[in-house]
């Protein structure tokens, strides 16, 4: 099995979509952003949210490439925010955790 980056260095979706989403996920929030696209109270580690909104984008691009009338490219961007920002989260240096390092 591959690990997440390896997923999304993998991902091959159009140039105005990822340009979109790059420029707007230097403003990612994660409470403001993440509980509307996973319609969850608590939010779930960056690890499950990411497997998550991937699976939401697989489904998006599925209906992309289909051009389904229900597809939103609006909610394919944002969807893509949230996994860039997330993905960073996950890469980000954690901090010591009450001074147990």
């Amino acid at each position: 099995m591959q690990d997440i980056t390896t997923m999304l260095h993998q991902l091959r979706r159009p140039r105005l979509l990822l340009r979109a989403a790059r420029l707007g996920a230097t403003e990612y929030r994660r409470n403001a952003h993440l509980r509307p696209l996973l319609k969850c109270v608590a939010l779930p580690g960056s690890g499950a949210a990411l497997l998550s909104l991937m699976e939401i984008e697989h489904d998006l691009d599925t209906a992309r490439r289909a051009g389904d009338a229900g597809y939103s490219p609006m909610r394919h961007v944002s969807v893509l925010i949230a996994m860039m920002g997330e993905a960073r989260l996950i890469r980000a240096p954690q901090p010591p955790q009450d001074g147990l390092s």
